[in-house]
């Protein structure tokens, strides 16, 4: 049994030194929240960027007041222990949590001393680790990623590592945060086949989550957030008749899923689609495209691969097929790379790309500096320029975040944050890692919009995702990089 009663909670955004006042930040922050969780039931939580999704599972688990302080109100029990009272190793023995950022929650350097981590902090025996990792591995198809490097992985699979380190840990309330949001298609149907499983053993499942159609089937209840208060709450019943426009009307996603129309995808001996008679006759041009990690692993060899200008490119794959290797060997970040890139006639080096593509990356944090959003986007600009700094903050939906420090921001806000910064670059060509991951459906509207915005601005928008209702929304092309990969079709 899990209990949140009458809770109210706000971030503490400064330090405090003598009798100063503390900043508290609305962001995240919850106001007289009453939700009761019966063992082994299944709920989903959902609602905008910054509603306070995490910030229940964040008390729930123990991380709040024990690692993120603030001013809390009302009592958070599980199983009849005062969470907020507990020590965090006590707390970890009842709960265990995927985060949204599950680079932020390893522990070790490869994967199999990570999924081993938990049980050996227990004191278990070594015969029982052993089992419990190989019943994993065997259970989440994992035999590919064990005895990795974790800093060679992709998103989505250090998704599954960290996924895997749940299960491995058998507690009996599971926490996860936007698990599907670096996923790839098929990883999320394993997901769902895992959560299913999971329900199925009877553990109590508390899923944050944008992404909802894949959950719909398995949730016993929808709880839905609204600037930190509960603005809906659905019963199985519920769940079942509502519509989709009532969705779209409360800010959430489709719960169905999403079919990629068919003639998006381009044809490679064809080269048709349906964008085809509108675009330039000038695409990027990559020929003899190789990339080789300093550890011998060969993430991508292309022989040629034409990227139309002038439109929205979709790339579609795997987790773990080069995608993201791709668009960073494109815009010059990875100087190793071989081959080349053509436009209008002009070979670019690694260092003229740089100027030519903006990318925007799948962790945003590795790309936010300064001490303000609009700082931020300042610094982007080829000559700072505040007004219309603070114009393109307002078309996302940030003008009152504008004096935040970045890393105060929910994941959903820092990626419109980092959106904002490639906009201000003035860049011809722009590339976007994953640009919805941890967007709720309003937001994810916004995105597709800005995408449109900067081709109608004529630029060439190249875009890594795995979101379908991105895809639908505003895609003029979609490649699947296996199609080019001679690698992945090995």
């Amino acid at each position: 049994m899990i209990e949140l009663k009458n809770v109210s909670f706000c971030y503490v955004a400064g330090n405090a030194d003598n009798d100063e006042v503390v900043e508290v930040t609305s962001n995240g922050s919850l106001k007289n929240i009453d939700i009761s969780i019966k063992d082994g039931e299944f709920i989903l939580l959902t609602g905008g960027s910054g509603c306070g999704k995490t910030t229940i599972l964040r008390l729930i688990n123990g991380l709040i007041p024990n690692f993120y302080s603030g001013k809390l109100e009302g009592k958070v029990l599980v199983e009849g222990k005062n969470i907020s009272h507990a020590e965090l190793y006590d707390t970890a023995k009842l709960v265990s949590t995927v985060f949204q950022n599950p680079r932020s929650q390893f522990f070790n350097v490869d994967t199999t001393s990570e999924l081993a981590f938990a049980c050996e902090n227990r004191g278990m025996p070594e015969n029982e680790i052993l089992k419990r990792i190989d019943e994993t591995v065997r259970d989440l198809k994992l035999e590919p990623l064990m005895n990795r490097s974790l800093f060679c992985l992709s998103g989505g699979q250090k998704q599954k590592i960290a996924c895997a380190s749940v299960a491995v840990s058998r507690n009996k309330v599971i926490l996860l945060d936007e698990p599907s949001a670096n996923l790839d298609l098929k990883t999320i149907d394993e997901l769902q086949e895992l959560l299913a499983k999971w329900k199925g053993e009877g553990k109590t499942i508390v899923v944050a989550e944008h992404r909802i159609s894949y959950l719909w089937s398995l949730a016993d209840r929808t709880i839905i957030l609204d600037g930190g208060q509960i603005a809906k709450e659905l019963s199985r019943s519920d769940m079942d008749n509502i519509g989709e426009d009532e969705l779209h009307a409360l800010g959430l996603r489709t719960n169905k899923n999403s079919v990629v129309d068919s003639r998006l995808l381009k044809n490679k001996e064809a080269g048709t689609s349906p964008a085809a008679e509108n675009r330039e006759n000038n695409p990027i041009s990559l020929q003899n495209f190789r990339y080789k990690y300093k550890n011998g692993y060969q993430a991508l060899n292309i022989p040629s691969m034409d990227i139309p200008s002038g439109v929205i490119t979709a790339i579609i794959g795997k987790n773990g097929e080069g995608k993201t290797t791709f668009l960073n060997c494109i815009c010059g970040l990875l100087p190793h790379s071989k081959g080349t890139v053509v436009y209008k006639g002009k070979a670019y080096k690694h260092r003229a790309r740089q100027q030519l593509f903006y990318l925007v990356m799948q962790d945003v944090n590795h790309q936010l500096f300064s001490e303000s959003v609009l700082d931020e986007v300042l610094i982007s600009q080829p000559k700072a320029d505040e007004e219309e700094a603070r114009s393109i903050l307002a078309t996302l939906d940030l003008s009152d975040l504008t004096d935040r420090h970045p890393m105060s921001l929910s994941g959903g806000q820092k990626q419109r944050v980092a959106v904002a910064c490639a906009i201000a670059s003035g860049r011809e060509f722009m590339l976007f890692d994953e640009p919805t991951s941890g967007l709720d459906y309003t937001h994810m509207q916004q995105i597709g919009k800005i995408l449109r915005q900067l081709k109608s601005m004529g630029k060439t928008v190249i875009v890594v995702t795995h979101d379908r209702e991105l895809i639908q929304e505003c895609c003029d092309e979609v490649i699947d990089l296996k199609a080019y990969n001679l690698l992945s079709q090995a």
